[in-house]
């Protein structure tokens, strides 16, 4: 583990509820907030060795040629295809890991290392300085996250991304959706999708990321949050999610189970910001903006609560900057007023 979303029609949208339905399918084959805001204070605990869940074989993904779906070229002039990282880490042995929502092995993993990933002066309304940004800055995100799980046993390979110029079609769904500007991390092929011009300018209703906050970090923490995503997907939270998903009775149960997971993601986000602050960079000033930023995004009124309110975006965005530990975010454990 969908992605956050912005004010009008944009995260909260029934799209937006669709590519999680596809999401999941596919796994088992408010008000602005200051930079005052406190972050979650739970959880609090050590992750134990063991939970009470039993522990499972980890889910490996799989990229036999006759589970890779087909897929639609984009509709615009250029043809962006899912780009593989030209080397991939040699993968571990597999091991028995915990992949439970509540006390998933990954959450020993600890804190992000500081990394350098200078991210210099691209334009977010160009396609092709975004798109190197958002590549480049992957590769930072495989370096961060890649060694932490690793050591905890679990398999680790780096997503792949199609960054189309306006529009085109992945594997769950087209991107972006209709009337919204969110990217979307597709676990079906683990592949981050994302339009450049939607996320910079907007798309219909939707207002775009770049008219919300002009410096490229808001977009990269946005790529870190489906970054994170692919982090639920490789420990076997995202499959543990939609389990649970099918297991609610009610609606109101699976979007409050949606809101945990898309919360996670923007904590992990928060975490990598951090890893790179120093040489991104982030200073005092950027990282204010960063957090008004996500008192921005979210849930409102009138459009599925799938993504958690924009205070507690804030919140989840800064428990991850600021705790910047694996444990302190895991959402399934933090009280309900702080999911909503």
């Amino acid at each position: 583990m969908g992605a956050i979303g912005v004010i009008g029609a944009v995260v909260g949208s029934v799209a937006a509820l669709f590519v999680l339905l596809i999401i999941g399918t596919a796994l088992l084959k408010s008000s602005s907030r200051s930079d005052t805001t406190t972050p979650v204070a739970i959880p609090t605990y050590e992750p134990s060795e063991s939970g009470s869940d039993e522990p499972t074989p980890i889910w490996t993904p799989t990229r036999s040629q006759s589970d890779e779906p087909t897929q639609q070229e984009p509709t615009q002039q250029e043809s962006d295809e899912p780009e593989t990282p030209p080397t991939r880490q040699q993968q571990q042995p597999q091991v028995t890991v915990n992949t439970s929502l509540k006390n998933n092995t990954m959450y020993r993993a600890g804190s992000l290392p500081r990394l350098s990933c200078p991210a210099g002066n691209a334009n977010i309304f160009n396609h092709s300085q975004l798109k190197a940004l958002i590549l480049k800055t992957g590769k930072c995100m495989d370096q961060a996250w890649g060694p932490i799980l690793q050591r905890q046993g679990i398999n680790f390979s780096p997503p792949n991304y199609a960054i189309a110029a306006k529009r085109g079609r992945g594997a769950c769904g087209d991107y972006p959706s209709a009337g919204s500007m969110v990217p979307y991390y597709c676990p079906r092929n683990n592949t981050i999708y994302a339009s450049t011009s939607a996320m910079a300018r907007g798309n219909g209703n939707a207002r775009g990321y770049g008219q919300i906050i002009s410096w490229h970090g808001g977009i990269i923490s946005m790529m870190a949050h489906e970054y994170g995503h692919h982090v639920q997907n490789i420990t076997g939270i995202m499959n543990s999610w939609w389990r649970s998903t099918l297991d609610s009775s009610s609606q109101s149960g699976k979007l409050a189970l949606s809101r945990r997971l898309e919360l996670q993601a923007t904590c992990f986000g928060g975490m990598w910001m951090r890893s790179v602050a120093s040489s991104y960079p982030v200073n005092t000033s950027l990282r204010a903006r960063l957090f008004w930023f996500y008192g921005q995004v979210g849930d409102y009124p009138g459009w599925p609560r799938d993504h958690g309110k924009p205070v507690n975006n804030n919140l989840w965005f800064r428990q991850g900057w600021e705790k910047n530990k694996a444990y302190q975010c895991n959402t399934w454990l933090a009280p309900a007023s702080t999911t909503s």
